[in-house]
């Protein structure tokens, strides 16, 4: 294990957490917010004072970086970060719960949404504004953004571990030959429709400070609203600008690459196609049968397009309470909160490419119980899909189900109904936010015991990180040294 780079890296990374933390410190130094200026700043010198440490103790490490550092690193640098980002809550007293400040920084960087405040508008602006951040954040990586922006290691390899170990999706690809500008390349993409979405939140005569926080959440698909009836109060123009930009950063960014290269690649896209018709007959299903309870047909689509979208693409906004919504409806929401968005999205859940592989695989699977001489190859867009990775999504699979019973098992202890549990501990793992129940759209996880916000926390983290980086740096075989 090479921990000399694994404390390098760690170390710069807490020196650009330190840099993000600026904005919202300045935000409550204009507004007088002087006890969260102070709990920011405080963070701020910790994390600068540890990233200093950490670099200096990793001056002198090697070049020799495998697959095993970079899932080390990935789910150490998001445990880490989540912790010390969590410090601006717990030190201006605005969340006093240590427990409930790393919940609260937890769900936002993996752009979960899930929140312990039961009133959002009363905490202060600086912090309001870096519980959204967070969400910009964690929606594309910030580690991915450290290999966008400094100059660090070489070698194409540690690139690549990284971005295998922090990106969704079963697999990994360049857009361009070299890893660090291919990095560069989805930030730049991310960066612009953030800004496109600000610019028609202004339009719709939202505020500034509220347009960055709704776009934030919008763009990392994380969810967090600064009013406590979350996008409800706003108008249905608003409602529309969010309900599409969901979707669309629920698309895998290598496709809006492909669009100004080859746009009739992109648009042929199985992945892509399947999202938008998954999302779209979804939401018709939703309309028609909630449309007894609307009594208008125009509010029956707004109502089960933006929730659809909301829900699909892992976002979590809500404008009004779908736990009221008929069975149907509430159960065809729990299946996209597994569903999810897109791999090399922002948006969480399985992902639309593992559930088509998973068809194909069962569809050529079901061709050779039928003629066994035959050869059958699973494809996507064309191209033969290696084994390793078929294999992958298994593994995934069975690793996703069986930590989904464990954690529902912990957090029945807190003697929940089974559907607010279920739906908390899917909600969680696939980074939604809220659930049905007792942590359904109107209401929160405040009422969650200690031990099942934390059991919560790491299925945000393994969902987030898609299981394998958290489980390689939680097994103790990991750090033990091969004998000869």
């Amino acid at each position: 294990m090479n921990c000399a780079i694994i404390s390098r890296y760690l170390g710069n990374l807490l020196l650009l957490e330190a840099a993000f933390l600026v904005p919202p410190a300045a935000i409550s130094a204009s507004l007088g917010e002087e006890t969260a200026r102070r709990g920011i700043l405080l963070t701020v010198g910790i994390l600068v004072v540890l990233g200093l440490l950490l670099r200096r103790a990793g001056q002198r490490s090697g070049s020799t970086f495998y697959a095993k550092e970079g899932f080390v690193l990935v789910a150490l640098a998001w445990v880490v970060m989540s912790f010390l980002g969590s410090l601006p809550f717990y030190f201006s007293g605005e969340i006093p719960s240590l427990v409930d400040c790393f919940f609260e920084t937890v769900s936002g960087f993996t752009t979960t949404g899930a929140s312990i405040l039961t009133d959002v508008e009363a905490m202060s602006k600086g912090l309001l504004f870096w519980r959204s951040f967070t969400h910009w954040l964690g929606g594309m990586g910030m580690l991915v953004f450290l290999l966008a922006v400094a100059p660090g290691q070489k070698g194409q390899g540690f690139t690549l571990h990284l971005m295998r170990a922090e990106s969704p999706g079963p697999s990994v690809g360049k857009l361009v030959p070299k890893m660090r500008q291919t990095a560069k390349i989805l930030y730049l993409l991310y960066v612009g429709l953030t800004i496109i979405c600000v610019l028609f939140l202004l339009a719709g005569g939202m505020p500034l400070f509220d347009s960055l926080c709704t776009a934030f959440g919008t763009a990392g698909t994380g969810g967090f609203g600064i009013k406590n009836d979350s996008m409800a109060g706003y108008s249905i123009y608003l409602q529309g600008v969010c309900t599409v930009f969901m979707a669309l950063f629920g698309v895998n960014f290598s496709v809006y690459y492909l669009l100004f290269r080859n746009w009739r690649a992109a648009l042929k896209d199985e992945e892509v196609r399947l999202y938008f018709a998954i999302m779209l007959s979804v939401s018709a299903v939703i309309a028609c049968n909630i449309y007894p309870q609307m009594g208008s047909v125009g509010m029956s689509i707004h109502e089960a397009t933006f929730h659809t979208s909301s829900i699909m693409t892992t976002t979590g906004f809500a404008i009004s309470n779908f736990d009221l919504w008929p069975e149907l409806s509430r159960v065809l929401l729990l299946v996209l909160m597994i569903a999810g968005a897109c791999a090399g999205s922002t948006g969480g859940g399985v992902k639309t490419i593992r559930l088509l592989l998973i068809f194909k695989n069962m569809k050529a699977g079901f061709r050779k119980l039928l003629h066994p001489n035959s050869v059958e190859t699973v494809k996507l867009n064309g191209r033969p899909v290696g084994r390793s990775v078929l294999e992958g999504i298994n593994t995934y699979m069975s690793a996703y189900c069986l930590i989904a019973i464990a954690s529902l098992l912990v957090v029945s202890l807190d003697n929940f109904s089974l559907v607010t549990n279920l739906s908390a501990v899917l909600s969680c793992f696939n980074n939604i936010g809220p659930g049905l129940d007792i942590v359904g759209p109107i209401h929160n996880y405040s009422t969650y015991s200690d031990l099942s916000k934390i059991v919560l926390s790491l299925d945000m983290l393994l969902g987030r990180l898609e299981i394998f980086p958290m489980l390689i740096l939680l097994r103790p075989a990991t750090y033990r040294r091969r004998q000869a």
